[in-house]
């Protein structure tokens, strides 16, 4: 279980990096999102189940949210919408490593992320993540 989880993680992530990094055109054209963050330690919020606590209860908009989370809360919508394309490179590689970290260390945090920001499903259907895997 933890061998598949992990090769699908893994599939999961070099497959959102390879993708996203198609998209820099819209980026370079200057359509993308502030850089004010791409300096920002994730994973140092990852590896602090307080903080990451803390960032995901702003997300889900059950607390006030820090700065950096409430820009996160923000662009959410349209870069899930749009696949990351307006994301830089920075940026792209913070995604991927978020979405890695919390599939495999975050399961019930992610889905309800998920829950919230893809409710019908579309961007896992896209990846093939299953709740119950």
């Amino acid at each position: 279980m933890k061998t598949t989880l992990l090769y699908v993680s893994s599939v999961i992530l070099a497959t959102t990096v390879i993708e996203l990094e198609g998209r820099a055109t819209e980026v370079a054209n200057g359509q993308g999102y502030s850089t004010k963050y791409d300096n920002f330690d994730v994973k140092k919020i990852l590896a602090n189940d307080r903080l990451l606590k803390r960032y995901v209860d702003c997300l889900m908009d059950r607390l006030p949210c820090p700065s950096e989370g409430k820009f996160l809360k923000d662009i959410m919508p349209d870069a899930i919408a749009t696949k990351c394309s307006k994301c830089n490179e920075a940026q792209k590689k913070q995604a991927a490593y978020i979405l890695h970290d919390l599939l495999l260390y975050h399961r019930a945090m992610f889905f309800d992320l998920c829950k919230k920001y893809d409710p019908t499903g579309e961007a896992r259907k896209e990846y093939e993540i299953e709740e119950n895997e």
